[in-house]
């Protein structure tokens, strides 16, 4: 038993039921059948969709857009896209089987990609100290299976672990896995920087990013799309405030206290849900020039970070590698914090790295997951559970929205402070080089 697993202790006696299921959840074939189980459960309860042929999520947008790619008229190709070229993948593998079947190639090619990211956290099952952080991740698609089975950061966050799980070992490889996962979300282009940052092997990384990314704008080029190719990161440049963004958190309580201004309405061209009010355009426009900034703050934040652990002599690969998971979190949660947008699927940015950084650093993780789990519930309770009252300004739905928010910032800046003390030896953040390292498992 290794000092990872020994922190999940016994809620009965030794020998009792629980520690024989303990037992059983730590080996192979017990997070398998945890998988299995999951997944089949999850397709069970779509079984009246699946057998009439009809999709739920975001399912039924990506099958048209497969069905209108069958009949010529693709996206990025033939026309400006809402997503990356690589979104496409994922999309027009599921209608292979037909648009009846479109759901349920979906559900497979989502699970087969989260047992992928299963291996790549116990290094292909055979590390016994990152079970908890593989449960972990299990549990994260339960909390989050409104979004996690049906859309398309689902597809994404699979690519995004074995990217962050690699960065050190398999530096060209983990290139490959993130520069994949940012073509079909943007989102993990906060994990590469953080990579590239930081390791002492950022050319391999680049090298495979470069890569594969040579060769996605290369087919899309070919096929009459370079004008599209970067489509995604300005069609939608005109959104307003969405509702469930952190920064539109005040407004949704200047809606529910009657605020005269203060209003939720529908965004129809977007079929978005946005908040309005006195001073809300001007908002909008902050978190615009506050996320670049604060992406470049803390990219120096932790390049300063590895320079100290660098003079010190403890800049070590695992070192590397907590900087680099430490380092991503930071920077995709400033991607939501300072984000006019906000939306469910959000979630399934942080936690990918936060299932790492659990299988490299158990107890430095242990507290972020609590909370980032948490997260996850009221994310679901928000959406879908409380939607429709939300939109209404129900004060239940908003005090949960207002809860799930708070707890995200928290975790922004508890993220921000670590960097501060890893990057800033002065006397108000003093914390020895050394400290920076994780502790070692015992084997």
């Amino acid at each position: 038993m290794t000092a990872a697993t020994d922190r999940v202790r016994p809620l009965s006696r030794p020998g009792g039921v629980f520690d024989r299921a303990r037992a059983f959840a730590f080996t192979r074939r017990g997070l398998v059948t945890g998988w299995a189980a999951l997944h089949l459960a999850y397709a069970l309860s779509l079984l009246p969709i699946l057998l009439v042929g009809g999709t739920e999520g975001d399912l039924p947008l990506y099958r048209q857009w497969a069905q209108e790619a069958l009949h010529g008229v693709i996206p990025v190709f033939d026309e400006p896209w809402v997503y990356p070229a690589g979104a496409l993948v994922p999309i027009m593998l599921s209608i292979l089987a037909g648009p009846w079947a479109f759901q349920l190639v979906w559900l497979v090619l989502l699970s087969a990609g989260n047992l992928a990211a299963l291996a790549a956290i116990t290094g292909g099952f055979r590390r016994r100290s990152a079970y908890p952080a593989a449960w972990y991740w299990l549990l994260i698609v339960l909390l989050l299976a409104p979004v996690s089975m049906l859309r398309l950061e689902g597809a994404a966050a699979p690519f995004a672990i074995a990217g962050l799980v690699w960065v050190v070992r398999r530096p060209a490889v983990a290139g490959v896995m993130l520069a994949a996962a940012t073509w079909i979300k943007v989102w993990p282009a906060a994990l590469a920087a953080a990579a590239v940052t930081v390791a002492r092997t950022r050319t391999r990384i680049i090298v495979g990013g470069v890569a594969l990314s040579a060769g996605i704008v290369a087919v899309v080029a070919i096929g009459g799309g370079a004008a599209n190719i970067l489509s995604f990161a300005t069609i939608q440049t005109d959104r307003a405030l969405q509702l469930e963004a952190p920064v539109a958190t005040p407004w949704v309580w200047a809606t529910v206290l009657g605020i005269p201004g203060a209003e939720i309405r529908q965004n129809w061209y977007l079929a978005t849900r946005e908040v309005a009010g006195p001073g809300a355009h001007l908002a909008a426009d902050l978190v615009g020039i506050m996320m670049p900034i604060s992406v470049v703050v803390l990219v120096a934040l932790l390049w300063l970070a590895r320079s100290r652990a660098q003079r010190s002599g403890v800049l070590t690969p695992e070192l590397e590698q907590r900087l680099i998971v430490r380092g991503a979190f930071a920077v995709t949660a400033a991607l939501i914090v300072f984000n006019k947008v906000g939306s469910p699927q959000y979630m399934l940015w942080l936690a990918p790295v936060v299932a790492v950084g659990l299988a490299i650093d158990y107890e430095g993780w242990r507290k972020p997951a609590t909370w980032m789990a948490l997260t996850c519930l009221l994310t679901t309770l928000i959406f879908p559970i409380l939607y429709l009252p939300l939109i209404d300004a129900d004060p239940t739905a908003a005090g949960i929205l207002l809860l799930r928010n708070g707890i995200v910032i928290g975790m922004f800046v508890w993220s921000v402070v670590w960097l501060v003390k890893a990057a800033l030896p002065s006397r108000a953040v003093a914390q020895p080089a050394s400290a920076l390292l994780p502790q070692p498992a015992a084997v």
